[in-house]
């Protein structure tokens, strides 16, 4: 329940604090009084959308704040997104805007934390519902039509709700996947065009030592070299072992020191190391000469074998260029293909298993939407014969009414395409709301409608900006009645101009609007003293337009305002008839349970 207003410099509104009560809270004036600027700064407050043309003129800073009542439910919402409570009682949405340089930056807080629009707007829900003839639009929008449908329904439309969006999701991510798996369909056979070519290129290859390549440069240059390589083996072999000169061979030398130490340890013994050590020399000397002849005759000339090696290292080098660039990375190269090749052919498989996950999303989807359809289904029959029920007191006793639900493809939000549909007069066809309701019927229907949730959500705050704009004085009777209705179960903010509707508040507020003297900005500078004193005075001050709002607290002040409303003066006639609306109003209410508290803790009509 919206407990305070405070604006200042908004708009019309320099400075202004007002204080509501349970109920039905009236707010009446003059057309362009400023009625609606009141409404305007609650929208403001919770996060409506604002410009720089609702600063006051001549200041650059406006604040609203909106004090509401608090209970559990509220405060646990507050609790889990961390926003401490002021109190156990209340709840403060303040804005502030300011303009700097022509732009206009506005906060928003509850509680004094800064919030930002999505969490104010998700509060705006929970506490405020603003209803005016202008909702025409969203009675005729099908996304609009649905939500309400789906909140008169309660938890299990919700509930189901949920379940389709989900599976509408999950339908939405394997339609991606399969398409995104179609579109790279020829993407893939390119690649494994391409891999199975370098697979079998890689496989004729016959790739399995990453040293072949070496081995085979050291091959080559043997066999390119045998020649040479003979003639140098023979000359090793001559200078260790045999030599077919004059000069004696390693192993001769050798073998003649290895005689001479054998004598002189005979005499020394110290030197049997040393001659051990030539001994060895000797018999070293000499199997390498041994093994150096075998390798002289083992070396042959074979150009088939060299010529084979050389087209191996050519073959080698290609694929090292293509796929290396080293032997041992184009190996690594080769398995990875391998691999990559398995996952293609099983890819082509995929598709298949796409497809049917695919269906099996979309068959989910349809369940799940023919589960909510079903649901809104009862919900329509209900809300028609409900909502007619409600028309019917509004002067509207012959009115048809359907929700028509029309199948559609599916989406999160169901499969069903809603529209009102409407008949005020017999005979007449069922078209769709919004083409042709007028301006006092539609009032009418937005008031009923309103009616029908009132059991299921009492912790709103419901606004009416004229809803009662248009109608006849018995229309204007069961709108005033139907008000009072709402106002059993919840607070009630109406804007209006009919007496009739006045008379049934609990709280009622006259608006005003005044021309008022101000200081001008000069009127603290020293004029010169040639200037007179008349100039001065008339410059010092200058007129402004402010709006003012009066609780009419009272009978008397009351039955002056509902005249007005009336007659358009307090003659002796329109204070009669003001008297009688207030004990019309009076005797309908009795025996109502609900209790009418204003802000001072009595009724105002106790008063």
């Amino acid at each position: 329940m919206l407990l305070s207003l405070q604006i200042e410099n908004f708009a019309l509104i320099d400075q202004m604090e007002l204080e509501f009560g349970n109920g039905l809270n009236v707010l009446t004036g003059e057309t362009g009084a400023g009625k609606s600027i009141i409404l305007d700064a609650i929208d403001a407050a919770l996060g409506g959308k604002v410009t720089s043309r609702l600063i006051r003129t001549g200041t650059s800073r406006a604040i609203v704040e909106a004090a509401f009542s608090l209970d559990q439910a509220l405060a646990t919402w507050l609790a889990e997104q961390e926003i401490e409570l002021i109190d156990d009682a209340s709840l403060v949405c303040s804005r502030e805007m300011t303009v700097s340089g022509g732009s206009l930056r506005s906060r928003s807080r509850v509680n004094g934390v800064l919030v930002n629009r999505q969490l104010m707007a998700e509060l705006r829900d929970r506490m405020v519902e603003i209803t005016a003839q202008g909702q025409t639009v969203q009675v005729g929008q099908s996304a609009q039509v649905r939500e309400w449908l789906d909140l008169y329904g309660g938890s299990a439309h919700l509930q189901e709700g949920e379940v389709v969006a989900a599976a509408f999701a999950d339908y939405q991510q394997a339609k991606a996947t399969l398409e995104k798996r179609r579109q790279s369909d020829r993407q893939r056979l390119q690649q494994l065009d391409l891999l199975t070519y370098q697979l079998q290129e890689l496989e004729a290859a016959n790739l399995s030592e990453p040293d072949e390549l070496e081995q085979l440069e050291q091959e080559r240059q043997r066999l390119s070299h045998v020649v040479e390589l003979q003639q140098s083996s023979y000359q090793v072999y001559q200078a260790l072992y045999q030599s077919d000169s004059d000069a004696p061979a390693s192993a001769d030398l050798l073998a003649q020191a290895e005689s001479t130490l054998s004598d002189m340890v005979q005499y020394d013994s110290q030197l049997q190391p040393l001659l051990d050590l030539v001994s060895e020399a000797v018999a070293a000397v000499m199997e390498a000469g041994r093994q150096m002849s075998a390798y002289g005759e083992g070396l042959e000339a074979d150009p088939q074998r060299l010529e084979m090696v050389e087209a191996r290292i050519r073959e080698l080098k290609q694929i090292c260029r293509k796929y290396g660039p080293t032997l041992k990375e184009a190996i690594a190269y080769y398995q990875r293909i391998q691999s990559e090749l398995e996952e293609l052919n099983a890819s082509e498989q995929s598709i298949e298993a796409l497809e049917q996950h695919e269906q099996k999303c979309l068959n989910r989807l349809s369940q799940a939407c023919t589960q909510l359809t079903q649901l809104r289904q009862q919900s329509a029959a209900q809300l028609e014969a409900r909502l007619v029920a409600e028309l019917k007191p509004l002067a509207m006793e012959k009115v048809q009414f359907q929700v028509e639900i029309v199948p559609t493809s599916p989406t999160a939000s169901g499969a069903d395409r809603i529209t009102f549909l409407f008949s005020p007069n017999p005979g007449e066809p069922l078209q769709p709301l919004m083409a042709i309701a007028s301006g006092g019927e539609m009032s009418r229907f937005l008031l009923a409608l309103k009616a029908c949730f009132s059991q299921s959500d009492s912790s709103r705050t419901l606004v009416f900006d004229e809803i009662d704009v248009g109608v006849s004085g018995r229309v204007a009777q069961a709108i005033a009645e139907k008000l009072h209705q709402l106002s059993q179960h919840h607070q009630v903010l109406c804007v209006t101009h009919q007496p009739l509707v006045a008379a049934m508040a609990d709280r009622h507020f006259r608006v005003d609007k005044y021309t008022i003297e101000q200081p001008s900005a000069e009127s603290n500078i020293q004029n010169p003293p040639a200037r007179s004193e008349a100039r001065r005075t008339a410059k010092s001050k200058i007129e402004r337009t402010v709006v003012r709002v009066t609780p009419l607290d009272n009978l008397t002040t009351r039955r002056e305002e509902l005249a007005t409303l009336a007659g358009g003066q307090s003659a002796t006639e329109a204070i009669a008839f003001a008297e009688s609306l207030l004990a019309q109003a009076a005797h309908r209410r009795q025996g109502a349970a609900h209790p009418r508290v204003g802000a001072n803790g009595r009724s105002p009509l106790q008063e």
